[in-house]
């Protein structure tokens, strides 16, 4: 390839694709780095054919590594008539990351180190009942944040300069603006051009340096599903998540980032039951927990006194499904459920013949809870409403990641940036992560 060198700063660049030699070697670090993380521990020589760097570079590259901590020696394999030959692996505690769940009932934050071990964790709480104010609700969350992210820093004994960054899902559509950072617009629960991320810097105690990754919970919850839980092997994927709303995460690429459907305002009845939104008829309005609750009390159903959602939904459940098989199950509760999967096959359906997904996978507190008793009702519905060819090439299933599942995809987003970066902080500001998601995590979604 031609190169020349600017006569102004004597860096060589490649004349062809305007790459310069500090591109190429950030490259080349993120190459190893990403192989040695999804494939490691593995040898210099292993890693040669495995990145497509040659013998020399993987020297020059694994040497730096280790040099600056990220890498360390892991032992050794036995050669064909040779000396063994040493492994090398990602160094765990070279750097952390924080993954945060902003859900509408608590808050869940999460301390990982490189290899996303858990450290230490905390939840908050949050009202699940009472007038949704906004600004009253936004300083509770940041209030929250601020004391959960000392409070897992300190119980890891990990120092806030070694963070790589803060990875945070939350409820809503998120945009970026000059000067406010992630901007977060969460119109169901008061939250109107929220300046989260300014909020954030201003409160949390870290350093200027470590970055914040703000998006839609989703969207993280679907890109964990598909790296490391069941989406893994699929071409597509629509990734619901049930909370006391309802949301969708769609990856049409299992190498790009996703995109965040609000899929939950969705109409699936017009003139019906006002949203929280604001809107009428919408799905969430028939199959998010808050909803399903409140219908179900209208309909004489009677949820333990002063229990919160995720206790009040155990019990609808448990009255329409009762675990002893001489008991009966309670009518009403079980009428609203049936109801509920008729409405959730048709927004099912509507995901199918859409965006013709190789799986749809069910995650969310509330998503556990439902998908075990009707998800097989929920199926048959979607099979009836979509189109037969799409809907026989569809799988439905649930996410096997669990209830940490959005704190793992939140912590994501500061560790691919990283990788994409060689394995350096960034010198500016974030900006749009889909090329580095793309680049650093291609060969790990691969069947």
């Amino acid at each position: 390839m031609l190169q020349r060198t600017t006569s102004e700063t004597g860096t060589k660049v490649h004349a062809r694709s305007g790459r310069t030699v500090r591109d190429l070697r950030r490259e080349n670090r993120t190459a190893v780095l990403r192989r040695l993380y999804f494939d490691g521990p593995m040898s210099r020589l292993m890693l040669g054919p495995a990145t497509g760097l040659s013998s020399g570079s993987v020297s020059n590259v694994v040497a730096e590594l280790v040099a600056e901590g990220l890498v360390e020696e892991a032992g050794s394999v036995d050669s064909a008539g040779g000396r063994p030959r040493t492994l090398v692996r990602i160094t765990p505690a070279s750097g952390f990351m924080i993954g945060v769940d902003i859900g509408e009932t608590r808050i869940r934050i999460e301390l990982f180190d490189l290899t996303l071990t858990e450290l230490a964790r905390t939840e908050r709480p949050l009202a699940s009942s009472g007038p949704r104010t906004g600004r009253y609700e936004v300083d509770l969350v940041v209030a929250h944040l601020r004391e959960g992210i000392a409070e897992v820093l300190r119980t890891a004994d990990v120092p806030a300069e070694r963070l790589i960054g803060v990875g945070v899902g939350v409820p809503g559509i998120v945009s970026r603006e000059s000067g406010d950072g992630a901007v977060v617009h969460g119109q169901t629960i008061g939250w109107d051009a929220v300046p989260f991320e300014r909020l954030l810097r201003a409160a949390v105690e870290l350093p200027e340096a470590v970055p914040y990754w703000i998006d839609n919970g989703a969207k993280t919850l679907g890109q964990a599903e598909m790296w490391f839980g069941a989406g893994r092997g699929a071409r597509s994927a629509v990734v619901v998540l049930f909370g006391s709303g309802v949301g969708a995460c769609v990856l049409t690429d299992p190498m790009g980032p996703g995109r965040a459907l609000e899929w939950g305002h969705l109409t699936v009845r017009v003139r019906g039951r006002r949203c929280r939104c604001g809107a009428q008829g919408c799905l969430e309005a028939y199959a998010g927990a808050e909803a399903l609750l409140a219908r179900w009390c209208e309909a004489g159903g009677r949820p333990p006194a002063g229990a919160d959602e995720e206790t009040a939904l155990t019990a609808m459940l448990t009255a329409a499904y009762p675990a002893d098989s001489g008991t009966d199950p309670d009518a009403t509760a079980l009428s609203v459920l049936e109801e509920t999967a008729e409405y959730l096959g048709a927004g099912f359906a509507d995901l199918i013949n859409l965006f013709q997904p190789d799986r749809i996978l069910v995650g969310g507190w509330a998503g556990l809870q439902l998908g075990t008793r009707f998800l097989e009702t929920v199926t048959g519905y979607a099979m009836e409403y979509a189109l037969r060819y799409p809907a026989s090439r569809t799988a439905v299933g649930m996410g096997t990641l669990g209830p940490e599942a959005v704190t793992v995809g939140a912590a994501l987003l500061p560790l691919v940036d990283f990788f994409a970066q060689g394995g350096r902080r960034r010198e500016s500001e974030p900006s749009v992560p889909a090329p580095a998601w793309q680049s650093a995590l291609q060969d790990r979604v691969s069947p």
